[in-house]
């Protein structure tokens, strides 16, 4: 099979032999003027590219406007070309060729010049203003330049070809290229996991243990003892330790991403795809957390009559749990979890759409239930209760509620009774029956019922100054009956054990 040089023909080769010497002149001069001439016919040749470009363009933005003026001539009259020549004159558009060269014409002026070179034409030729043949003299004058602009154009597009096709005869370092390259672009790394995440903590394996038989047993187990005590040590400080647990934060990447609206999954599979760091391991977390605060936020400021605040920090809130549920199926879904959960959805199926709408909907209501049981035990954990509680677990408090004022014939019946005053025991009943009067109804529904809860349940809806003169008029009227003889106060206790 026959070689084929044939591509070897555009290197434009520096021979010696090719340049003709002279006595009077070194042939490394020669050499060099060669060179400059070939680079100077190079430059000249690529300017002449450029300028015949120019000037095409700018004969193709002439020509149409020609022939629309040329139409307007033959059917307007002289007229037309008058009210033209105007307007040209008083209001040009400053639209240019867009060349660097000084002093360049705009295309209105450009019209302008040949508009009134034809009017000069026409009346060298003898044709006045009031002329019949006028609308025919113009009307030709511009078809003849409108010819010539063609014929110019074609021979400009002519010599345009002839130069490229000149240039391309010889390769020059301007045509030298890239064709490929083979680089290695070493992988991204993997993002990193979301700050207090909890990871999977690794299982453990099977170990095998290999046991020696030594001469003395004794000497060597009391040396393996004494190791195991220091470990077992430090083990139980450890425990002794307390430890505070951080929540996972939202990075400003998962801060933007709860910001997408909900069932909007084109935005949020745009969103995934340039943004790695969504997918890591405590995302889905970080946005339940974020989620549970903002839900707080909202209910707080519903309460202090902040409306429109919490609308929008509600709104967020489930935004949030959207995008938390969203991870979370892509992450159940396997190795291409996200692909899969995504192209269902965006294609409607109706069938995965329900059952994660759904799941959305049930984790926000649980969630609601979740932050109101919150709100509601953080204002009960700081309000300060008195409640009757008895000194011994085996003591019952009971309350002897009076049924009325003491009757006038009262009469003392019983062992012990022969020594009282009757006017002091009135005195004592009537009081008694005062102190129960005094109370509000529910206190005294709750002392009829007997049920040390039912006091408890109104003194801890007091404060803590009407619960204690309550407690102390309850031991002075003699309606509260404990066998000890003693009330301990169990404010904060519960607290003090939890702690």
């Amino acid at each position: 099979m026959p070689l084929n040089y044939s591509k070897w023909d555009q290197l434009e080769l520096s021979d010696d032999s090719d340049i003709e010497g002279h006595p009077n002149v070194d042939k490394r001069s020669l050499i060099h003027w060669k060179q400059r001439d070939i680079h100077e016919k190079r430059e000249a040749r690529k300017h002449h590219i450029v300028a015949l470009g120019a000037e095409i363009a700018c004969n193709r933005v002439l020509q149409p406007r020609l022939i629309s003026i040329a139409t307007g001539v033959s059917e307007k009259g002289p007229s037309h070309f008058s009210n033209l020549v105007e307007q040209l004159q008083t209001n040009p558009s400053p639209d240019a060729p867009p060349t660097n060269a000084p002093g360049q014409p705009t295309y209105d002026a450009m019209i302008l010049s040949l508009l009134l070179q034809i009017w000069e034409e026409a009346k060298k030729n003898g044709v006045g203003k009031d002329s019949d043949k006028l609308g025919d003299v113009l009307h030709a004058g511009i078809e003849n330049h409108l010819k010539q602009l063609e014929d110019h154009t074609k021979k400009l597009e002519k010599d345009l070809e002839e130069e490229k096709k000149e240039q391309k005869k010889h390769i020059t370092s301007e045509d030298i290229h890239e064709g490929f390259e083979s680089k290695y672009i070493p992988p991204l790394p993997a993002p990193a996991p979301i700050k207090n995440a909890k990871t999977e903590v690794p299982k453990k394996t099977k170990t095998t243990a290999t046991t020696y038989e030594v001469l003395n047993p004794a000497s060597s187990s009391q040396a393996s003892s004494s190791k195991p005590s220091k470990s077992a040590s430090a083990e139980s400080e450890d425990s002794e330790e307390e430890i505070t647990e951080d929540l996972p934060e939202l990075t400003p990447s998962l801060e933007a991403f709860s910001r997408l609206p909900i069932h909007g999954y084109e935005k949020s599979w745009e969103y995934i795809q340039a943004h790695r760091d969504v997918i890591v391991p405590g995302a889905s977390d970080a946005l339940l957390v974020a989620a549970f605060r903002a839900q707080s936020d909202g209910m707080t400021a519903e309460s202090n009559g902040e409306k429109r605040k919490a609308l929008a920090q509600k709104k967020y809130a489930k935004q949030c749990v959207h995008q938390s549920l969203l991870l979370q199926y892509c992450d159940k879904l396997g190795v291409d979890g996200v692909r899969v959960f995504f192209k269902k959805m965006i294609s409607g199926d109706k069938r995965a759409d329900a059952v994660f709408v759904k799941d959305v909907e049930d984790t926000y209501a649980h969630l609601e239930t979740r932050v109101s049981a919150s709100l509601a035990a953080s204002d009960d954990a700081g309000k300060e209760q008195i409640q009757l509680v008895p000194e011994n677990p085996e003591t019952t408090i009971s309350f002897n509620v009076p049924d009325g004022p003491p009757p006038e014939d009262l009469r003392l019946e019983g062992p012990g009774t022969e020594n009282m005053d009757i006017e002091e025991v009135r005195k004592a009943l009537q009081m008694r029956w005062d102190v129960f009067s005094g109370f509000s109804l529910e206190l005294q529904k709750a002392l009829q019922d007997g049920k040390l809860d039912s006091v408890n349940k109104v003194l801890g809806g007091m404060q803590v100054d009407e619960a204690e003169e309550v407690v102390r008029l309850l031991d002075i009227g003699g309606i509260l009956n404990f066998a000890d003889g003693g009330i301990r106060d169990e404010t904060g206790k519960e607290d003090e054990e939890e702690e």
